[in-house]
C-alpha cells in the first residue's frame, strides 16, 4: 500500500532512488510507528510522515516521524549517538541509554560546543532548557551562557564580543521580557528522537543548515518542555555573557536570572523554528 511519505532531496540522495520509490510504494515503509521526535504513535498510510535519516561515522538509520513534528532531512550525528539511538529504539524507550548528561529546568546541559576565542582556554556554550512565561503563556526556551568570554574571531582582543556577535546574527538585545521575541529565519533548533540535538544556522556555502550548538550526546527536555515546543513548533532562545545566568535549580530562579540579565543590558533572544526549516 502506498504511504503518506515525506522524503526530501537530501534523503533521496543519500539512499538512493531506488530505495526511496521502494519506501513511497510502502515496500520498506512501516504502517505504524512512534515518532522519532515526540515520541507518539504515527501511521504512515493515515497522515504525512517525514523520513528522517540519522547518518553516523561508519552506519546510517532511517527514522519516521509526523510531517508535523519534523521535516524530511539528513542529520549528522556521531556514532555514538547512533548507536545510543538505535539501542533507544529497539527498547522503544524515550532516550539513548547510557546518556548522563541532561538539559531539564534549572539545571546546565552538559552538552558543549567549541567555539573560537582568542585566548588558551577553550569556551564552550552551556545550555539550559526551561518553561518561561511571556506575556500569560508558557513558552519552551533554550538558555545559552559561554563559561569564557568570547572574543571576535579573527582577533587578539581580551573583551567580549558574544552579545554583538550574535546581534549582527539577527538576535534582538532585551531590556525585559514582556513579549515573545522576533524570529529569526534561517535558524532552527533540532529536536528529535524526543531530545534535543542542536542549534542550526544557515550555512555559507551550500546553503545547508550548519551546527552553531551540538550536544555531544542528545540532550533530555522534560516531557511539559517537548509539548510546549511541538505546540508552538518554535523556541525562544535566550544569550547571555559569561557570569550573567549561572546554573540555577528552579525554573523561577532562571526566570530571575533572565529578568535581572536583561535589566542590565546582557540578554538577547530570538525565536527559533522547531526542527529546521
Amino acid at each position: 500500500m502506498p504511504r503518506m511519505l515525506d522524503v526530501s532531496d537530501a534523503v533521496r540522495a543519500e539512499i538512493g532512488d531506488e530505495e526511496a520509490d521502494r519506501l513511497l510504494a510502502g515496500d520498506n515503509a512501516p504502517g505504524s510507528y512512534d515518532c522519532t521526535s515526540c515520541r507518539t504513535p504515527g501511521d504512515s498510510a493515515q497522515e504525512r510522515t517525514s523520513t528522517v535519516l540519522f547518518v553516523g561515522d561508519e552506519t546510517a538509520v532511517l527514522a519516521f516521524a509526523h510531517a508535523t513534528c519534523l521535516p524530511s532531512q539528513v542529520v549528522q550525528v556521531t556514532e555514538e549517538q547512533l548507536r545510543g539511538a538505535v539501542r533507544s529504539i529497539n527498547a522503544d524507550t524515550g532516550a539513548p541509554a547510557g546518556v548522563p548528561q541532561q538539559a531539564a529546568p534549572g539545571q546546565a546541559a552538559g552538552g558543549h560546543a567549541p567555539v573560537q576565542k582568542a585566548v588558551p582556554e577553550q569556551a564552550v556554550l552551556g545550555v539550559t532548557s526551561g518553561l518561561v512565561l511571556i506575556a500569560g503563556e508558557l513558552h519552551p526556551a533554550l538558555v545559552v551562557e559561554p563559561t569564557a568570554p568570547i572574543a571576535r574571531p579573527g582577533t587578539a582582543g581580551t573583551g567580549d564580543d558574544f552579545l554583538p556577535l550574535l546581534i549582527e546574527q539577527g538576535f534582538l538585545p532585551l531590556t525585559e521580557i514582556t513579549a515573545v521575541p522576533p524570529v529569526l529565519h534561517g535558524w532552527s533548533v533540532l529536536l528529535a528522537m524526543g531530545q534535543l540535538h542542536a542549534v542550526l544556522q544557515p550555512g555559507t556555502h551550500n546553503g545547508r543548515p550548519v551546527a552553531w550548538w551540538q550536544a555531544h550526546q542528545p540532550l533530555q527536555v522534560t516531557d511539559g518542555w517537548r509539548a510546549a515546543a511541538n505546540k508552538h513548533q518554535q523556541v525562544v532562545l535566550f544569550a547571555a555573557p559569561v557570569g550573567s545566568i549561572g546554573r540555577q535549580p528552579r525554573e523561577d530562579l532562571l526566570r530571575d536570572a533572565l529578568d535581572k540579565a536583561a535589566a542590565g543590558g546582557r540578554l538577547v533572544a530570538a525565536v527559533l523554528p522547531l526542527a529546521g526549516t
